[in-house]
């Protein structure tokens, strides 16, 4: 807590010499960035259920609700939010395959962060796994500084999950089957490729060209490099999601990846105000999706209603409003 006070301190003291501009750019690319990625959710959902309609606009509303939950919580908790939002508005569907979509759509980025990764190394920029735990703000660092816990934890994990895949498998094959359902995109390679990377791609571009304003905005070097490697410190910082959005291991490779090329306020100024505005933007659109798709920000009574969907098994049941309708995309 006394390093993020401290950190939001540097920030407020730089904060008269932003470039408003520039961060008014960038938030309007983080906005694109996220609406057109839902056009390739969409796509995913729609192959997974050819026979009934999908509406882009709800599909948008639910993935904004969710970004906007994420922003603030930690353990994306607002990727339920995007399951629940979505099943409403999906006849027939279901939790299972929904959430199937949901790791397709991660699919792209999973190869363009490894891509990312593997550049920075190659650089050499890339702090080594013993320099790791000394790093500032790092959000896994007891782990790391603790490697018997590790050694230890990730094999009783990794057999935990080996015990529970093997019961699900005997006990519950329908739900395998929902699962399956939810890749359906990939098994027409034409599809995947033109209705979703190339979605995934332009959100890509957009999020990149955000970071270069955001680079702007707060002065520091503004380049394509510089943009490349605040994105890697940002997708490292998302990998294991204690904290929302990753804030503090985040600042804390920044400092790293930018040692001697720019100053350590400025670097701890443009990590909390991107911070800052990337939050403020995606709760503004999340709970503008929320109040617009259920009529109603109360999250209790939300919570009540995807339990009594649960336990009716009628994904239309009690619907809250008529939503935002509109027609799927080209």
């Amino acid at each position: 807590m006394y390093v993020f006070l401290h950190d939001t301190r540097v920030f407020l003291d730089h904060l008269t010499s932003v470039d408003f501009t520039a961060l008014g750019i960038a938030c309007v690319l983080q906005f694109l960035r996220l609406t057109v990625r839902t056009v390739a959710w969409r796509t995913i959902i729609a192959a997974a259920y050819p026979a009934t309609r999908v509406r882009w606009l709800p599909v948008l509303g639910a993935y904004l609700a969710g970004v906007g939950l994420n922003a603030v919580t930690p353990a994306r908790s607002g990727d339920v939010l995007k399951l629940f939002l979505v099943k409403r508005r999906v006849t027939g569907s279901s939790y299972p395959t929904l959430a199937a979509t949901l790791i397709v759509e991660t699919l792209f980025d999973a190869f363009v962060g490894l891509a990312l990764l593997l550049w920075a190394i190659h650089l050499g920029v890339f702090p080594s796994l013993h320099a790791l735990p000394d790093l500032p703000n790092i959000d896994w660092r007891w782990p790391l500084k603790h490697p018997l816990s590790l050694k230890i934890g990730v094999p009783l994990l990794v057999l935990v999950l080996a015990l529970l895949i093997a019961w699900a498998t005997r006990r519950v094959r329908e739900f395998w089957h929902r699962v399956a359902q939810g890749f359906a995109i990939l098994r027409e390679p034409r599809a995947y490729l033109t209705g979703v990377v190339t979605w995934q791609a332009l959100s890509w571009f957009f999020r990149l060209a955000s970071v270069y304003w955001m680079l702007r905005a707060f002065h520091i070097e503004a380049s394509v490099r510089n943009a490349l490697l605040v994105q890697v410190a940002q997708s490292l910082s998302t990998l294991l999601p204690i904290t929302p959005g990753g804030a503090g291991t985040e600042q804390g490779l920044l400092l790293y990846l930018f040692r001697g090329t720019a100053a350590r306020a400025a670097l701890l100024s443009f990590s909390v105000g991107t911070h800052i505005a990337v939050v403020a933007v995606n709760l503004a659109l999340g709970a503008a999706a929320v109040a617009l798709l259920t009529r109603s920000l109360d999250f209790g009574r939300l919570r009540e209603q995807a339990s009594e969907d649960e336990a009716s098994g009628d994904p239309e049941r009690a619907k809250v409003g008529d939503g935002v309708t509109g027609a799927p995309p080209p």
